[in-house]
């Protein structure tokens, strides 16, 4: 006996020998002598040592000289081998002739088309690296000694693989090829995914199109809502959700699209606030996402789907502001994961995005009217001077000729006409165009209608009164949205007109005060310059609103929609 490898035997605790020895005498004794030291293990072969040495911890071992190195290789091959085998990924070898020569546990319990498809492919790497390596010399060009493949097994799962050459040290040439391999379908999917809902959110946002840009903004929202739906149950599968936006002035989260859910989810009143608003509440408050894998276990949730298990609740993103929630909710528990928290903000954001620009539509609209009118204003006050003043002229020069005179007087009169539009369209607004073509005339539609008007601007509410009144319609006018509803609560309007942006009460909230007065009950907004932060178009457009009318507007139009509102209820009877 000759050699000893030992980690160290205490002396208070009996340490364990392994001892790789033939029962020869001299062998007994030694056995016998370390017997009263330590806890020792006889083992007769290196196969048995291996094995034992795999499955119990021993301080040292005791081994002939010629037996040591033998063993001392075969353990460090076995613990390779383990660890090549515990690893997740497959890992081959590929000689020179296509075969493969070696693989670890992973690679083998791979179907045998996987492992074909590994091995011609290490085969082409091989005829690679053999065209790239040669015996070193001063002309060889430097290479990445490893190469990464992509391995696509009929559009059902995919691999990705890294092979490396093993160069002989002797010849400098390439006889082997390594190949470590995983599995890359769920991180495949998973980016196909994303890139589909990116291209989702893309057509989401595609609002500006000759097509679109001839529809009104109810038809737009319209379309938005057929969208968000299908690439919402499409794309992320979700069958169940709520979309909310939040009224930055009274912090409530507002519904504005909804699916799949009962009526009593879709009345709970919202606000963004970290406690006692739900989890929807929560998400806006703070800007951050939301899994919920229980609903009976959390206290945040509030009543939603029925029979509902977990939920998912993320922001709506527009430049870092959070401007609503996009809920999501299942009868299965624990439905949700990380990687449909990130669909659904990378989906959010878009649909963020797109609600904004719907908004940001008022302001186009209004905006566009009013640079024109400016701009015509500019252009036309010159031309529109010398015309009246070569009128005048002609006037004083043709005195006696009354027939001529007259015509002048016309065509003064019409210039003058032409100068009070383009000044009542410049005026953005706070003006209403057209008002006086209208002639007074009995009207059947309008006559008796009970009206009321909602403005805080006195120029508007006074010039839309006066052109109802016209065609007997009563008036009630309301300088405030808070008066407003408080008149539509306390008696029955055939119709409401009302501005989008009052001091206190939004369109929106005159238009649901009318709702909860009467479904039926006709509403028509206004709005001038500026974007709607309240969304009074898109929620009201989405509970029936009948018209949206974008300052300056003519009164001919006001009035189309007016009769157009009436007529409707009228048939509905």
């Amino acid at each position: 006996m000759g050699q000893v490898r030992s980690r160290e035997i205490g002396h208070e605790q009996p340490g364990r020998v392994l001892v790789l020895a033939s029962p020869s005498e001299t062998n007994q004794g030694l056995v016998e002598v370390l017997r009263g030291k330590a806890e020792v293990v006889v083992i007769e072969s290196i196969d048995e040592a291996i094995e034992k040495l795999r499955h119990e911890r021993f301080d040292a071992i005791l081994t002939d000289t010629a037996d040591f190195l033998p063993l001392e290789r075969a353990l460090i091959s076995a613990q390779a081998s383990l660890i090549l085998n515990t690893l997740g990924e497959g890992v081959c070898i590929v000689d020179s002739e296509g075969r493969c020569n070696w693989m670890n546990r992973r690679m083998h319990d791979w179907p045998p088309r996987v492992r074909e498809n590994v091995r011609r492919t290490c085969q082409e790497a091989l005829q690679l690296f053999s065209t790239q390596v040669s015996p070193a010399s001063p002309e060889t060009p430097t290479f990445s000694r490893s190469k990464r493949y992509a391995l696509n097994l009929d559009e059902q799962q995919y691999l990705e693989m890294i092979a490396s050459p093993v160069i002989s040290p002797s010849t400098g040439r390439v006889g082997q090829v390594v190949a470590v391999v995983w599995d890359s379908t769920s991180t495949r999917r998973l980016q196909q995914k994303i890139d589909a809902i990116d291209g989702a959110g893309r057509e989401l946002v595609r609002l500006e199109s000759d097509l679109i840009s001839k529809l009104s903004v109810d038809q737009r929202l319209k379309l938005l809502e057929e969208k968000i739906i299908r690439y919402t149950r499409d794309l992320m599968h979700f069958d169940h959700f709520a979309i909310r936006l939040l009224d930055r002035a009274t912090r409530r989260l507002e519904l504005v699209i909804a699916v799949g859910l009962p009526p009593e989810a879709m009345a709970v009143e919202l606000y963004a606030e970290t406690e006692g608003n739900g989890i929807s509440g929560y998400v806006a408050a703070t800007g951050r996402s939301y899994i919920c894998p229980d609903v009976e276990r959390d206290p945040r949730y509030v009543t939603g789907l029925d029979r509902a298990r977990s939920s998912l609740t993320v922001p709506l993103r527009l430049h870092d502001k959070v401007i609503g929630v996009f809920n999501v909710e299942s009868r299965q528990l624990a439905a949700f994961n990380e990687d449909d928290r990130q669909f659904a903000e990378i989906f959010g954001r878009y649909v963020a995005v797109a609600l904004n620009i719907l908004d940001l539509m008022v302001v186009e609209r209004a905006g566009v009217a009013h640079k024109v009118a400016d701009d015509v204003c500019a252009e036309a006050a010159g031309p529109l001077n010398d015309i009246l003043s070569d009128a005048r002229l002609l006037m004083d020069e043709y005195i006696g000729n009354e027939d001529l005179r007259g015509r002048l007087q016309q065509i003064i009169d019409n210039a003058g006409l032409i100068r009070r539009c383009l000044d009542q369209a410049a005026q953005g607004p706070r003006a209403l165009l057209g008002v006086s073509e209208l002639r007074d005339s009995p009207d059947p539609i309008l006559a008796g209608a009970e009206i009321l008007v909602a403005d805080d601007e006195p120029n508007i509410r006074a010039t839309i009164s006066d052109v109802l009144r016209k065609f007997r319609a009563n008036v009630t006018v309301a300088t405030s949205g808070a008066e407003a509803i408080a008149l539509v609560e306390s008696r029955p309007f055939s119709l409401v007109i009302s501005d989008i942006r009052m001091p206190d009460k939004n369109g929106y909230d005159v238009f649901a005060a009318a709702r909860r007065r009467s479904a039926t009950m006709p509403v028509i907004l206004m709005t001038g310059f500026g974007y709607d932060p309240n969304h009074s178009i898109v929620r009201a457009s989405q509970e029936g609103l009948h018209a949206v009318l974008f300052k300056p507007f003519k009164a001919a139009q006001l009035l189309e929609e007016i009769r157009r509102a009436l007529q409707a209820v009228a048939l509905s009877r």
